[in-house]
């Protein structure tokens, strides 16, 4: 076949520089990581963390689902899961559980049930997928010595709950901004507190530790984090780069810069490729806009507005997004008295507010995830019912039709493999296996149900790439 261009013609120079630029493009967007993401953090004050603090959340969470939704029908309505408004009451909790769980898969009942009792196994198995020991705005401002001697205690306490295996998967700990008013204390903090773990835990770091920065303004922030954590590593003989944190966007100043442009980027490359993670903090970003607080919420405009830049800006990274937090809790607003017990009334009463709190979290969560945001923060445990069931709710409602889409790309794949056709359809493959990833990862679905419902083998899922799926499957056509 003739041509035209022959070497010499060329644009070798221009060539040269589009390869290059490609590299470093490739380098800086590699695409979504494989490591696991909690779907949730859920933070408190360090004067109150204890090594068993994620089963006591657990706890917690799980009396509020025995009071305000013992039953399928019940959580389902509470929630607003979809189709739930044609159930029928519950006249036994029991009995309404097992009848709804033999309902049609797919069906308003199967959902009701699976969601119920698939939220009262995460809860029971694994409360809390990350917790995070604030020693910010849950904490406040406290002598040296007592911050001093928090910082060491609550280290301790992660090596017990380490060392007695109740720890949850992702932990870590919220320092103070590194302001100038601040940044000595955060420092003398963290500093205390990675000492004191590392040394409790023989030398090792816990996996899943994460450092959180709140209140980012300037890039300065994140490159002195950074190099305080290569720091710590050297003094402790860590290794290189395992020490490594999230930054929370909570500031106008870090979603667009004094330049005009997009900040976000330029505070990650400032972390020197310790950044994991850009949490959006709601109510501090929402006050630095000059939103009354009334119309602080997750809701609001302007959080679309900060959590879109932050999605487009990232897309791609290393760099995790997570959602901020419903400030309205699900909490009754009476208690017994001591000895005594509520009436009828009373007890109506606090399961409606639970309700509607768990009602206003499952929409927040919801809007979350649609928008592809699958992390967010939680202020109390008896938050996490509807947390684990507005995400599996996500999953499972669009899992048939995920499992359908996936099997018809990989006969696609194969028959174009045969036929000599070209197929480009990889990406959207791959966004149909993170599907499944996620879904398997966060208790959704089992991993049975993932091969089950995509058509892959429990080996091709673990591959996590659809390119490298399809290069097997090739391969043995």
């Amino acid at each position: 076949m003739k041509t035209s261009l022959t070497p010499e013609r060329l644009p070798r120079a221009v060539l040269s520089r589009l390869a290059e630029a490609n590299r470093v493009f490739a380098a800086a967007f590699p695409g979504e990581p494989e490591r696991r993401q909690p779907v949730h953090t859920l933070y408190g004050g360090a004067h109150l963390f204890e090594a068993q603090s994620a089963v006591r959340a657990g706890e917690i969470a799980l009396e509020a689902m025995r009071l305000h939704a013992p039953d399928p029908v019940t959580f389902a309505r509470a929630l607003g899961l979809a189709g739930s408004e044609t159930l029928a009451d519950a006249a036994d909790a029991a009995g309404a559980a097992g009848a709804l769980a033999a309902a049609p898969r797919g069906s308003a009942g199967w959902l009701a049930a699976t969601v119920h009792a698939r939220v009262l196994g995460k809860l029971t198995r694994e409360p809390v997928e990350d917790y995070r020991i604030d020693f910010e705005d849950g904490y406040g401002m406290r002598p040296d010595a007592e911050e001093d001697a928090h910082a060491v205690h609550a280290a301790e306490q992660v090596a017990a709950a380490e060392n007695e295996g109740i720890r949850s998967p992702f932990v870590g700990l919220r320092i103070k901004p590194l302001t100038e008013e601040m940044r000595i204390r955060s420092v003398r903090t963290l500093d205390l507190f990675v000492t004191t773990l590392v040394t409790r835990l023989g030398g090792k770091l816990p996996r899943g530790l994460v450092i959180t920065l709140p209140k980012v303004t300037v890039p300065e922030q994140p490159e002195a984090l950074a190099a305080v954590l290569a720091a710590l590593e050297g003094a402790l003989g860590l290794a290189d780069g395992s020490l490594r944190f999230e930054m929370m966007v909570e500031t106008t100043a870090s979603v667009i810069g004094p330049d005009g442009k997009v900040a976000l980027p330029g505070l990650v490359a400032a972390a020197g490729g310790r950044c994991t993670g850009a949490h959006l903090g709601t109510y501090d970003y929402t006050t630095s806009n000059s939103i009354a607080p009334a119309h602080q919420h997750l809701g609001h405009p302007s959080c679309e507005f900060a959590r879109q830049v932050m999605k487009v800006s990232l897309a791609g990274t290393e760099v995790l997004i997570s959602d901020g937090s419903t400030i309205v809790m699900p909490l009754g607003p009476h208690r017994a008295p001591e000895g005594g017990a509520l009436s009828e009334a009373q007890r109506a009463e606090n399961r409606a507010a639970v309700h509607r709190g768990w009602r206003l979290s499952y929409g927040h969560v919801h809007h979350a995830l649609v928008d592809g945001i699958y992390q967010g923060w939680d202020l109390h445990p008896a938050q996490l019912p509807a947390r684990y069931g507005a995400v599996y709710a996500f999953f499972l409602e669009g899992i048939e039709a995920a499992g359908g889409r996936l099997r018809a790309f990989l006969q696609r794949a194969t028959e174009a493999t045969l036929l000599g056709d070209v197929f480009d359809d990889v990406a959207t493959g791959q966004a149909l296996l993170n599907y499944f990833l996620r879904a398997v990862a966060c208790g959704a679905i089992t991993e049975e149900e993932a091969e089950a419902l995509s058509g892959l083998r429990a080996e091709e899922l673990q591959m996590r790439q659809f390119a490298r799926i399809l290069q097997g499957r090739r391969s043995k056509a």
